[in-house]
């Protein structure tokens, strides 16, 4: 039985673990606890070794009093501070996403555009142990720094989870017969390229959902989705978060927030030889040019370029953290291994 496993979430900390530290001022720091090593601040050095054994949840002082709590971090704090080569998916739009395209335990899903992984580390923890998650990335180091964190996260790279390096296009028929995948998740430059392919690889019911930066691919991947006759009418939504400070009677919106990150626009498969019926629609521009066409393609969109050596150092910097996870479980499986670590005086 394939089984997805999970980073410790509770009981005291254990070294390989990550800690969320918070000091005086507010400041996170997110550490991986190293028998021996020292984490440095401006106000004074803090030890790993006098963090491992505590409780989750205690305040710890550094060599000079000052205090800073512990904290095993959340997912969200996790995908927020892990090694990045692609922006990743918000934690608000990965919650969207995995209402909107109703992602449940034991589901069967494809996600396209897997950069850095966060969108991997929901998916993967929405299907359980019983679910299947295929994931497709089309650049090397992309899919070398989700593989680094997913396997930081988890301990290990869970057997529910594959990731291939291709195109949807010329992959998705060999990894999936036709009919069989639940929900599709596509986050890329393109979407509108993959719609055909999606349409065969889903159930008739399944989810189609699709997350994209600009109007302009908004636009164009919702008629794409229309072409193919295959789906209900799709529906687009983009959300917002704006926190609240709230301290006494000092109740205000917060001066900054979280607004426009992506839009997601979902549609359902239909069965083979069904004809939807027509949509009534207040009248507006649904004709478009080869002129209008060619605003909307990949090269005019534009695309962030990360460097080669930034990439190379964020591969660097995943592939340690995983290495430091995978000696944590380790040494839970051979207890002479975390023994060692403790030597008695």
């Amino acid at each position: 039985m394939s089984k997805t496993p999970q980073p410790a979430s509770s009981g005291p900390f254990r070294a390989g673990d990550r800690v969320q530290l918070t000091g005086p001022r507010g400041h996170l720091h997110t550490i991986t606890l190293v028998p021996g090593q020292v984490f440095h601040t401006h106000k004074g050095p803090l030890e790993h070794d006098a963090i491992i054994g505590q409780p989750d949840g205690s305040v710890i002082a550094n060599e000079a009093g000052v205090e800073h709590l512990a904290l095993r971090p959340l997912l969200t704090d996790f995908v927020m501070s892990m090694p990045r080569g692609a922006a990743i998916v918000y934690p608000k739009d990965a919650a969207q996403i995995l209402a909107q395209a109703d992602v449940f335990p034991g589901a069967n899903v494809v996600e396209a555009g897997v950069g850095s992984g966060a969108l991997s580390l929901w998916l993967l923890r929405a299907i359980g142990p019983e679910g299947r998650l295929a994931s497709f990335e089309r650049r090397d180091e992309f899919a070398d720094i989700a593989r680094g964190n997913v396997e930081t996260f988890f301990g290990q790279v869970p057997d529910t989870w594959s990731i291939t390096v291709g195109d949807l296009q010329e992959e998705l028929p060999l990894a999936a017969p036709e009919g069989t995948v639940d929900r599709i998740v596509l986050d890329m430059l393109a979407p509108w390229e993959c719609v055909d392919a999606c349409a065969t690889a889903l159930k008739p019911g399944g989810v189609l959902l699709c997350y994209v930066a600009t109007v302009t691919q908004l636009s164009r991947v919702a008629e794409a989705i229309r072409g193919t006759e295959q789906f209900t009418h799709p529906s687009s939504s983009e959300t917002m978060v704006r926190g609240w400070h709230v301290e006494g009677l000092a109740v205000r919106p917060d001066h900054r927030m979280i607004a426009h990150t992506g839009f997601l626009i979902t549609a359902r498969r239909l069965a083979p030889g069904t004809v939807l019926p027509e949509l009534k629609r207040r009248a507006s521009k649904s004709e478009y040019s080869e002129e209008d066409v060619e605003a909307w393609t990949p090269g005019a969109l534009g695309e962030r370029v990360v460097s080669p050596k930034s990439l190379r150092k964020r591969v660097r910097e995943a592939s340690e953290s995983a290495r430091l996870a995978a000696e944590r479980e380790a040494s839970d499986d051979d207890p002479g291994v975390a023994e060692s670590h403790h030597p008695v005086d």
